[in-house]
């Protein structure tokens, strides 16, 4: 066993309640005898101990800050942190700014709501440790954003992909031209490693858009180089990472070693210096493909070729082909004439159908429903109804957009 992981388990095991029981009569030195965690586990948890469960390896008294998850998909997790926890944190983020090249001399425009769930505070607080003039623009309108980002000459903005394209739309509407700002860091959604949506982003900032992923429950744990556009690296040194393939696994089998990348796989994580708030072997939900090929940059950390592709709870099934919403924003944003969309799956009937609401800019075209709808039947393989909306018809987001519309069928009295 990695030492590491022998650390964390002396270290958590006798004083996490939560982990305590979980592990209760297994041999903690086989790590692949250790069941994986999972968010279900931990939701049930805090619902029967309320208000943040037993995963607190501390006394209550240690812990300074509480985040939650943004509880898109059902009730947030709260998630208490340690001040040594916290740090670590912040060690992730310093070291993925790094990686990308943030230096004190750079300007950071943190365009986020700095709402309960963790976002981009770690960064924010890490960029602060390093010297960098930090930019809080949350609660503000993209208005106001946008003079905070002139005003202030940022170099660096920090975003979902969403609201980067957003804010780029809605400086044009200005006639506002985007200036000095060299890079963007993205996160929240799978966008930063969607080529069409990437591309999208470049071309309107004239700037480079790195992708990174985290979660509140989890921490900071990826970041895209320079070197080597489309992929994720997972920092290694911070996080023990497995990836499982999509069959179900009981407890206690092992992970699909790295080289084994013909399926997708779900990745699974532990981080090693959260000690206050552990997860263990914890299935994310995130699919991911590892790359087996050395990447230019010289690192030795897994990459993930394609960043986060999707999750396991939202592949689409319609008519017989599995889809994942990535897959679908990948063949629409590719026309530049589509400023949003939605799609809206109608699960009433045996045979689930797909409408796609698209909102064009004023060059849109007659045609551009018929394009859309060939180019999902000729990449995709089935067929969507595509509908054109008129301009501003459609919602705006600023953190992780919501566009996939669910019907289901209703249920008799």
């Amino acid at each position: 066993m990695d030492p590491r992981l022998a650390k964390l388990l002396r270290i958590v095991v006798p004083t996490n309640r939560f982990y305590a029981r979980k592990f209760a009569g297994l041999a903690l030195d086989d790590w692949n005898a250790l069941p994986f965690t999972t968010k279900d586990e931990l939701l049930a948890n805090q619902a029967e101990h309320p208000p943040y469960g037993e995963l607190l390896t501390y006394p209550r008294d240690r812990y300074t800050r509480l985040h939650q998850t943004s509880g898109t998909q059902g009730t947030p997790l709260r998630w208490l942190d340690t001040p040594e926890s916290w740090e670590w944190m912040l060690g992730c983020w310093r070291t993925m700014f790094e990686v990308v090249g943030v230096t004190k001399a750079d300007r950071l425009l943190f365009a986020f709501s700095f709402g309960p769930f963790l976002g981009f505070w770690t960064a924010f607080e890490a960029a602060n440790r390093m010297g960098c003039l930090c930019l809080a623009a949350g609660g503000l309108s993209s208005g106001a954003r946008l003079r905070m980002l002139l005003d202030n000459r940022a170099t660096v903005v920090l975003c979902t992909p969403t609201y980067a394209l957003h804010l780029a739309e809605f400086a044009k509407q200005a006639g506002v031209r985007l200036e000095g700002v060299r890079c963007l860091i993205v996160a929240g959604e799978p966008g930063g490693s969607i080529p069409a949506t990437r591309a999208r982003i470049e071309e309107a900032w004239n700037a480079r858009a790195f992708d990174h992923s985290g979660m509140t429950e989890i921490g900071p744990l990826a970041i895209e180089c320079p070197a080597n556009p489309g992929g994720l690296h997972v920092l290694e040194d911070d996080y023990y990472a497995e990836v499982i393939d999509g069959n179900p696994h009981a407890p206690g089998e092992a992970g699909v070693s790295r080289s084994e990348t013909a399926t997708m796989g779900e990745l699974v994580l532990t981080n090693l210096g959260r000690l206050g708030s552990p997860l263990i072997r914890y299935r994310t939900g995130d699919l991911v493909r590892v790359d087996p090929n050395p990447c230019p940059c010289g690192r030795k950390w897994m990459r993930l070729a394609g960043g986060i592709l999707g999750r396991t709870d939202d592949m689409i099934a319609i008519r017989g082909n599995n889809v994942y919403p990535s897959a679908l924003e990948n063949v629409l944003r590719r026309f530049e004439e589509i400023v949003e969309y939605r799609i809206t799956l109608d699960r009433s009937s045996p045979l689930a159908e797909m409408r796609i609401e698209i909102e064009p800019s004023e060059s849109g075209g007659s045609d551009l429903a018929a394009r859309v709808a060939d180019a999902i039947r000729d990449e995709l393989l089935f067929r969507a109804e595509v509908a054109v909306v008129a301009p501003g018809t459609l919602p705006r987001f600023a953190m992780k957009a919501r566009r996939i519309v669910i019907q289901q069928a209703s249920r008799a009295p």
